[in-house]
């Protein structure tokens, strides 16, 4: 008999499967043992006409304050938008042949890529349940198409193991998987989990485990034609006289362990990179243009604020020309939406309660790092059958993801050659332009040879230099949301915040949706209640 005190409960249990093979694979077991539940979306709001004449300010015009304006105008509010860009969208973008972008300090890039092929240095998927974003791409009829976000065919790759090649996607989740569900129908066979599972928990354990895994009648996971479904084969099956179907060999269980590559395998299951994902037809950008159209008249682009003062009266935002400086304009309302990024906001004179200004002054920002790559041809489309999705690596440009449009086309290809955060993207945003690009050739000719030989040209964005957001999302800690996270998001007198950073959905657009929404209610509210 097993000793009790090292026996898991049934939910230490799915924990550990979690922990240890994935969330799809705890997901499977609490399936099949009847755990599993989905959660409610609730829709879009409607607010009441406001008292006639009442005004609102907002400030940004990316998706959280062009969702806030499209709703307060909708309301009968009067709405003026001051955006720093010459574009809507904030950090909803896409650069494309032809484009300028000049960072922090100076670099200039002038992107050379084809027609038809582009860049999103910001977001670039939306997961199917990230309703609220998609409530208003189709209100703006923006088309979208898939987006891969797991390719099986694409690579792992660890400089330390396998003679620093790739590995193919699929073979690294087949033979992890297969090896730990061997080893948990192991410990379930030798009645090890007898304090925690029923017998008949035990049996619909042990079904999970061999159809998860891809297990043999003995619970082993091993060279033959069951593992070869899940990890590919030596010799394919074919028709006529073809030979016969052969399995490949799975790599040792002490390889896999060693090798890492099971950190990259778990990408895909998290619960904002689960399929359904969807992104908008050229580019993520096309929101950001559909909004900017349809609010047009409300948008002053190029307004850089300086300063934001309110009083019993109503908000007075001082703003010069971004370009040039020069004349300091001012525009007024009776309340403001502010969703400056908190980075930038920080560094503004506002005259808001010392809550508020903590909490603004105390939120960093991420550092992340894409770096875009335009080739004369496909490769890895036509060498290595790979169509869309991502390639993960222990190197510094961490993924590289293929295109996921135009497929099989036998023109040029843009792919997302590094994507980065954290130390990575710190030490890229002090290199040149031109220094991330090489970087980026470099990382990914070890894992497709033919980079050298095929690129053309790139363009590189550290979201540490972007000078309207200095960073790529707010980063918050447990401490610091304890601590600051209700102060930001309150109405403070007549300002009150939305944005990625006011939600808990951090550097995502449903953040930036949900928050605005959030803000905008409470904000009508308060207008009606005054």
């Amino acid at each position: 008999m097993s000793d009790p005190a090292q026996t898991p409960s049934r939910r230490s249990l799915f924990q550990m499967i979690g922990t240890v093979a994935g969330s799809a694979a705890m997901y499977h077991a609490m399936t099949v043992l009847g755990h599993a539940a989905e959660s409610p979306f609730n829709g879009p709001i409607k607010l009441s006409a406001p008292p006639p004449g009442t005004s609102v300010l907002v400030l940004g015009a990316g998706i959280a304050g062009m969702v806030a304006a499209m709703e307060l105008r909708d309301a009968g509010y009067r709405v003026q938008v001051l955006e720093y860009n010459n574009r809507p969208g904030g950090r909803n973008w896409s650069l494309y042949g032809g484009d300028v972008y000049t960072e922090l300090g100076g670099a200039t890039q002038t992107v050379r890529f084809d027609p038809g092929q582009y860049i999103n240095p910001g977001p670039w998927r939306i997961p199917y349940h990230h309703q609220g974003i998609l409530h208003y791409v189709n209100r703006l009829n923006v088309a979208l198409e898939p987006f891969t976000q797991v390719n099986y065919n694409a690579y792992v790759h660890s400089t330390k193991m396998f003679g620093g090649k790739p590995v193919r996607y699929r073979e690294v989740q087949a033979d992890f998987h297969g090896h730990v569900a061997e080893l948990l129908a192991k410990c379930t066979r030798q009645n090890a989990l007898d304090q925690t599972l029923s017998k008949e928990d035990r049996e619909l354990l042990l079904t999970a485990l061999k159809d998860w895994g891809a297990l043999d009648a003995n619970y082993e996971y091993g060279k033959n034609l069951i593992s070869a479904e899940r990890r590919g084969y030596d010799i394919d099956p074919g028709g006529g006289l073809d030979p016969e179907p052969a399995p490949s060999e799975p790599r040792a269980m002490s390889d896999m362990l060693r090798s890492g590559l099971w950190a990259a395998i778990g990408a895909g299951h998290s619960y904002d990179m689960q399929s359904s994902i969807f992104q908008p037809k050229g580019g993520m950008g096309q929101i950001g243009k559909a909004f900017g159209k349809a609010l047009e008249p409300l948008i002053q682009y190029n307004a850089k604020v300086i300063d934001i003062h309110q009083d019993a009266g109503g908000v007075t935002v001082a703003y010069v020309d971004s370009r040039s400086g020069g004349e300091r304009r001012t525009a007024t309302a009776d309340w403001c939406v502010c969703t400056i990024p908190a980075s930038i906001l920080s560094q503004i004179p506002m005259n808001v309660g010392g809550p508020m200004r903590a909490a603004i002054d105390h939120l960093p920002y991420m550092a992340s790092l894409k770096v875009g790559l335009q080739f004369k041809r496909r490769f890895w489309e036509e060498d290595e059958c790979i169509y869309g999705g991502h390639t993960y690596t222990n190197q510094s440009n961490r993924v590289i993801g293929y295109p996921m449009w135009d497929y099989f086309s036998k023109g040029k290809g843009v792919l997302l050659g590094a994507y980065t955060f954290g130390r990575e993207a710190f030490i890229a945003a002090a290199r040149s332009p031109e220094q991330r690009i090489e970087d980026a050739l470099e990382c990914g000719a070890r894992i497709h040879p033919q980079y050298r030989a095929e690129y053309e040209c790139g363009v590189a964005v550290a979201w540490h230099r972007v000078p309207w957001a200095l960073g790529c999302a707010g980063e918050w800690s447990d401490e610091g949301r304890e601590q600051h996270y209700n102060n930001l998001c309150a109405l403070d007198g007549r300002i009150i915040l939305a944005g990625e950073h006011a939600s808990r959905l951090a550097a995502w657009q449903e953040g930036s949706v949900t928050s605005a929404l959030d803000a905008v209610e409470r904000l009508h509210k308060r207008v009606m209640n005054a």
